[in-house]
């Protein structure tokens, strides 16, 4: 399984809200949306939010296995 629990850590440690991201930096609220209910995102996508951000994949994603 795919979580965005780093996504939201990364976010707070660098001061930036989703507002920002959607209105100065016009990014998807529908993306948004769909990484806070767990869906998939695109490899674009992830490129960039880690260029809006300045940090790496795994700022923004980590993989956890299914038990």
């Amino acid at each position: 399984m795919i979580s965005y629990a780093p996504f939201y850590r990364t976010l707070l440690e660098k001061g930036v809200t989703e507002y920002h991201l959607i209105y100065k930096q016009g990014f998807s609220a529908n993306i948004l949306h769909r990484m806070k209910h767990g869906k998939t995102i695109t490899l674009k996508t992830l490129d960039t939010l880690c260029f809006i951000l300045n940090c790496g994949v795994s700022d923004i994603i980590e993989y956890i296995p299914d038990e």
